[in-house]
């Protein structure tokens, strides 16, 4: 016969190891819906010549991805995070079948920017339920872990999600790129239909006046505005980095993929440094990191055909471009202790107003100076970022 305390730690393994496949799911269904919205950036001087358009108008379905993301997350999120998460997190996973093949089979710009605004209602849904159901996964005490799990998904489709796309797009073509995307997401749904249990949703509940107190706080809109500027800065150049690299730099095209990954490496030491400075001093980090920003930004294009020069200039902006990431999230939602869960969703509207904005100001900047101009024009706007983010220290709002 079996000991009894053998087989309750057999069941308590076993339903641990399950516990991790769960959230080694949810981790790959958030790497595979962060790619979806930042693969474009890496596909637009494919899609725009394919389109025939111009880099500046593909941009702008950029722009209309994060503002879809900035104006609706919040509502949706709060409409529909009552959903049972088995039935929510597939629904979301077959809208980005749907999105993703559309834009495969997208004819004109106009279809491309409804495929790109069908998945941006759902993003944010995605992102403000994640963590919360890896933690009732793992149980107590393994919450911390299991987020934590999640969010390197949303870290590595940040740093790769576009290299990767662009090296797919290279192989494949950027129609290609958005069949396989379909393919994941086809694959998580049906995953997440198989191994999710049914898991309590929180109960339905009127607004906290206390939660929205902190939008009444000028410290903390301050702060918000401050992420809003630090996104625009990075995008208006980032957004059209491949670009960049091939049409400045020189680079093949059957290589920018390459060097796309090899900023996203380096951007993981960013990311390291960022999350450890930002406890000390959130504002003073961002500073740093805004200053390396923008001399790396700046200093790309004249460098752009000395290839040595180049990768310093590169190994600068990446490092700083992720760092930026866990500074703004974790500043943000300590500004708004009181509310955290509010205070990181707005932060992400933050984030993706100034995705919306950088892709604007970006492509303004091509069309009337050229894309030389975009180290200047994303290196004046971090300036007044980091003229904000000391006005800010001075005044103690750290």
């Amino acid at each position: 016969m079996q000991n009894p305390s053998a087989a309750a730690n057999g069941a308590h393994v076993q339903t641990g190891s399950r516990s991790g496949l769960q959230i080694l799911i949810m981790a790959v269904a958030a790497f595979v819906i962060v790619t979806t919205e930042f693969l474009i950036l890496g596909l637009l001087p494919a899609l725009a010549r394919d389109l025939d358009i111009s880099i500046a108008t593909a941009g702008q379905v950029v722009t209309l991805f994060a503002f879809t993301v900035m104006i609706f997350g919040p509502i949706l999120t709060a409409r529909l995070a009552h959903i049972d998460r088995k039935k929510l997190f597939t629904f979301i996973l077959l809208v980005f079948v749907a999105s993703n093949a559309l834009a495969a089979v997208s004819a004109n710009i106009w279809v491309l920017a409804v495929a790109r605004f069908i998945p941006a209602l759902m993003l944010p849904v995605f992102w403000g339920t994640a963590s919360e159901t890896a933690g009732q996964l793992a149980g107590p005490g393994n919450a911390g872990k299991a987020v934590s799990q999640v969010y390197l998904g949303i870290s590595a489709a940040l740093v790769f999600g576009i290299p990767l796309g662009t090296l797919a797009s290279d192989t494949v073509g950027w129609r290609g790129s958005f069949w396989i995307m379909a393919g994941l997401s086809l694959v998580i749904a049906g995953l997440i239909q198989l191994y999710m249990p049914k898991l309590p949703t929180s109960p339905k509940r009127d607004a906290d006046n206390k939660q929205t107190q902190i939008l009444r706080q000028p410290r903390f809109l301050a702060h918000v505005a401050l992420s809003t500027l630090a996104f625009t800065a990075m995008f208006t150049s980032y957004t059209y980095l491949a670009d960049t690299l091939e049409r400045l730099a020189g680079i093949p095209s059957g290589q920018v993929g390459w060097w796309l990954m090899g900023f996203g490496a380096v951007g993981m030491i960013g990311n390291q440094l960022g999350g450890r400075m930002v406890d000390r001093s959130p504002l003073g980090a961002m500073v740093l990191f805004l200053l390396v920003l923008g001399a790396g930004m700046l200093f790309a294009v004249p460098a752009a055909s000395h290839p040595i020069w180049l990768v310093v200039a590169l190994v600068a902006w990446g490092i700083a471009y992720t760092a930026l990431f866990p500074i703004c999230q974790v500043r943000v939602m300590q500004a708004g202790a009181k509310a955290q869960a509010l205070a990181a969703s707005m932060n992400i509207s933050a984030a993706n107003a100034g995705i919306g904005l950088g892709a604007i100001f970006g492509g303004l900047g091509i069309k009337h100076f050229g894309l030389e101009s975009l180290g200047i024009i994303s290196t004046g706007i971090a300036v007044i970022a980091i003229v904000v983010a000391l006005l800010m220290m001075r005044g103690k709002a750290q």
